[in-house]
């Protein structure tokens, strides 16, 4: 492909202020639309960012000139809506995390692509994170001997939309918005070599009054080779976010917080409102990170997706990898609905995992 990769936004909420953000660094993009159904969003969005292109029909943005990628962050009851009309028109396609609400429409959007000949490229940004990049390499190189457990966290107060409350909308509570960031940067770790089980514990103990949905989860994932995993996901946790991982090989250990050794100690009344800090009530002690979304590596993720757009490259986080993440995701929460250790591969008719917790 000769030229700038045109990339289009679905969405006009937070997570694609960060999309836009990042996707100005990467010099082979330019941004040419956004579009939100909600009226006047994605107008104002676009001149926020300087997007020439703005609709409240996905439709018509599809049959623009010029575009060649979406990036869809919508809620996640949509994405397999969206990422099957911008297959048909022949769009590559970035989804958010979740890749979906089940494993039939991961197969649908999986397929979609292939027929169309399109990338679907899912957007796991953990498998960028400068940190958790260098902590691989660690892995990678042999400096931690062979790996024996994994551990990833990730905690706040609450989800900055409203959807991810609803289970209906969302599929799920804080293991389906979170818990799908460790399932994937678990088997990046780990070369994805397959999963054996999975074994899961959640509740609702703070969020009552807003969900049904799980706001802790503890998701304990077994590795044909071996490693065991222990994801640890929370919206309970007070004081901005808490972003960390650790590898224990057999020759050593290493741990990586994202937002401590990078960050500035603040102390706030009011609150920090940029970027992820958004994720969390920062009103008290948090940590402001300088280059936020660098260091959670959004830019690498879409300079490369735009890299596999631009120059027909196999890209390093794909459509099957979120499917896989969803088998996982179900699994968890018919786990911590039996009170069992789940084996994979796992089959379910399941339209949403919450379904397979609350029944």
């Amino acid at each position: 492909m000769n030229g700038k990769v045109g990339v289009g936004l679905i969405g006009s909420q937070f997570v694609t202020s960060i999309h836009a953000e990042s996707l100005k660094s990467v010099a082979d993009a330019e941004i040419v639309a956004v579009m939100s159904p909600s009226e006047g969003h994605a107008e104002k969005f676009a001149g926020m960012h300087q997007i020439p292109h703005h609709f409240r029909n996905v439709d018509e943005m599809l049959a623009m000139d010029g575009l060649d990628m979406v990036v869809i962050g919508a809620p996640n009851h949509v994405h397999c809506e969206l990422t099957l009309k911008a297959a048909e028109a022949g769009k590559h396609v970035v989804v958010e995390k979740p890749l979906c609400l089940n494993l039939r429409e991961a197969d649908l959007m999986i397929d979609a692509c292939k027929r169309a000949n399109v990338k679907l490229m899912y957007a796991e940004e953990l498998c960028f994170t400068p940190k958790y990049v260098r902590l691989k390499e660690l892995l990678d190189e042999g400096a931690l001997g062979n790996p024996v457990l994994f551990k990833q966290s990730e905690k706040h107060d609450g989800p900055h939309a409203d959807h991810f409350w609803d289970v209906e909308r969302s599929g799920g509570g804080v293991t389906m918005d979170m818990g799908c960031h460790a399932f994937q940067f678990f088997r990046w770790l780990n070369n994805n070599n397959p999963i054996k089980s999975v074994y899961a514990h959640m509740s609702t103990t703070v969020h009552n009054d807003k969900t049904r949905g799980d706001d802790n989860a503890l998701i304990i994932l077994e590795f044909e080779n071996g490693v065991t995993a222990l994801a640890e996901e929370s919206w309970t946790k007070l004081g901005g976010m808490d972003d960390r991982a650790e590898i224990h090989g057999s020759e050593g250990v290493a741990y990586a917080d994202v937002l401590q050794g990078n960050s500035i100690q603040t102390y706030s009344t009011k609150g920090i409102g940029y970027a992820v800090e958004k994720a969390g009530n920062t009103i008290g002690w948090s940590f402001t990170m300088y280059e936020e979304t660098w260091n959670y590596g959004f830019p690498q993720e879409f300079a490369h997706f735009v890299d596999c757009v631009k120059n027909d490259k196999q890209p390093m986080v794909t459509g099957e990898d979120g499917k896989a993440v969803m088998e996982v995701i179900f699994a968890a929460y018919e786990s911590a609905g039996t009170g069992r250790k789940v084996t994979l591969p796992f089959v379910t008719d399941a339209d949403k995992p919450y379904k397979l917790w609350l029944r």
